[in-house]
């Protein structure tokens, strides 16, 4: 198995002192995702969960409709995930090029992106039947953060976990890249056939990106919630699909940009 964490050699500095001494660093390296012969992308992440990771990148894209269509899904070499598809299932690939989504400095259409989610098959979340007590909410943050394991060592891993409505942990993953981090824990959820996840809370280490709602939006889940601030891609996005979207969430505090009904 790759190690997540190496130590370097470093140099301190504290006032006027300098003192050699070893750091831990959290590792970054490239994964290839292959569907069949196809390479299908190359991310950079840290290394673990990489089929996970996988699994919840194709599912996020709308590439994966679930468990079902994944026939196998194995480290097939060293920094590589090879997946293969159930017999029947098939992925076009002129739509795999008309469904990436880069990020909001590419200039992509807001527009144009949410519309693209709605012809993946993407529909409204259900308005009724999930309802989580602000209390629990409040909750969320100190949970997250005393199970980042990794980032108690290195300081340098984004987090993302998944709640049920009584504030019970279900799965947590870490990852230099927080849109890895989700992928990885909607990953596991795809990989063991449950979602869509309509009974869950996705919380977010860091802020609320368009590309993070689109990925709980694709999963089903209802509530996304983030230590950090939404981008006003994110706030459009979650209100299209009635999504509950809460941002500076603390121990004492929490906003609500979309989807207060959910919140009681």
């Amino acid at each position: 198995m790759k190690r997540n964490i190496l130590t370097v050699p470093v140099e301190r500095v504290e006032h006027d002192a300098e003192t050699s001494v070893q750091d831990l660093v959290a590792v970054e390296e490239p994964l290839e995702i292959r569907v069949g012969d196809k390479p299908i992308s190359i991310t950079m992440r840290t290394p673990g969960h990489d089929a996970e990771l996988a699994a919840g990148f194709l599912f996020g894209e709308g590439l994966l409709r679930g468990r079902n269509d994944v026939a196998n899904i194995a480290a097939t070499a060293p920094n590589v995930v090879h997946l293969e598809l159930t017999r029947g299932v098939d992925i076009d690939g002129a739509r795999l090029e008309r469904n990436f989504y880069m990020s909001s400095s590419c200039g992509v259409c807001g527009k144009a992106s949410i519309e693209a989610i709605h012809a993946n098959g993407c529909s409204m979340l259900p308005r009724e039947g999930f309802l989580v007590p602000r209390q629990i909410i409040h909750t969320l943050p100190s949970i997250l953060r005393n199970s980042q394991a990794v980032f108690d060592r290195t300081g340098g891993l984004h987090a993302a976990a998944l709640f049920d409505a009584d504030g019970k942990m279900c799965g947590v993953r870490e990852d230099v890249g927080r849109h890895n981090a989700v992928d990885k824990v909607i990953g596991c959820e795809v990989l063991a056939g449950t979602t869509p996840l309509g009974d869950r809370i996705l919380l977010v280490s860091g802020r609320a990106s368009f590309e993070l709602v689109q990925k709980a939006v694709m999963a089903g889940i209802p509530v996304l919630a983030a230590v950090g601030a939404p981008s006003s891609l994110a706030v459009e996005l979650a209100c299209r699909f009635g999504m509950t979207l809460l941002g500076f969430v603390r121990a004492d505090r929490f906003n609500i940009y979309s989807g207060a009904w959910r919140i009681v």
